[in-house]
């Protein structure tokens, strides 16, 4: 497997500072390409939604360099999903530890995505970021975990009323603002030609699944730099459309 990667964040045209913290790593491993990627859009007073958000790519990113390795020796996935929610439930409990410290309420989402060559995917979710699967058609894989979301899953909102609730930024759970954190896990197979986008809630809100489909498909994603300028090209969009919110988008083609 071969994959082709890009990033594009953007503090946005009213935020005095970027919450948003991401991380993409790729390694070579014995068996295969590993990918990890992840978006957390940080929330709080003072600016310190960064402190965790950045707090928790951190987590991930060391267990990534650290853990993972002999992880896939023994190919053991339900280990990974195992540490993935150790480290989530630990990072919910430092964050809060460290508000109260301060007298601040803070929290991140999170949405990770593991990628095992093509033998395996693993998502892990708390919050309204998203993970969207690309190909023939455009896929949301992740659940909101927003009140919104959870009304448009029972019947009480349609889609398009959920787009213009004013409740839609309300969160049902965070890392680090929550009591107990209950993280969604999705597992799949990665596929030839599929790509993947992870995407903060203030990428999507301004710009319509189809915009995201016609920038995105793989057949126009020839080759990295394409895939960088098409993510600029929509945070620029999103910010015309007086997006208030930081942006922030992330791309994984699989060759």
């Amino acid at each position: 497997m071969e994959v082709l990667t890009a990033i594009c964040t953007d503090v946005g045209i009213k935020k005095a500072t970027n919450q948003d913290s991401l991380c993409l790593k790729v390694a070579e491993t014995s068996i295969g390409k590993v990918v990890l990627a992840i978006i957390c859009d940080g929330m709080g007073g003072l600016a310190k939604g960064e402190v965790a958000s950045a707090s928790v790519v951190n987590a991930f990113s060391d267990w990534f360099e650290n853990e993972l390795p002999s992880q896939l020796t023994h190919n053991d996935f339900d280990e990974i999903q195992y540490r993935w929610e150790r480290i989530i439930r630990e990072q919910n409990q430092r964050i809060a530890e460290y508000g109260r410290n301060i007298r601040i309420q803070l929290g991140t989402t999170l949405t990770a995505l593991l990628l095992i060559d093509t033998k395996f995917m693993l998502i892990g979710h708390v919050g309204d970021s998203r993970v969207y699967r690309i190909n023939t058609k455009l896929e949301v894989l992740t659940e909101d975990q927003t009140v919104v979301g959870r009304e448009v899953r029972r019947g009480v909102l349609t889609p398009e009323q959920a787009k213009i609730d004013p409740r839609r930024n309300v969160l049902l759970q965070c890392i680090g603002a929550s009591k107990l954190v209950e993280p969604e896990f999705i597992r799949g197979t990665p596929e030839r030609g599929d790509v993947y986008m992870l995407c903060s809630d203030g990428f999507r809100h301004m710009i319509s699944e189809d915009e995201i489909y016609q920038a995105f498909s793989p057949q126009g994603l020839m080759d990295e730099a394409v895939m960088k300028n098409k993510a600029v090209e929509l945070v620029e969009l999103n910010k015309q459309r007086q997006e208030l919110d930081n942006i922030s988008v992330m791309l994984i083609k699989i060759l």
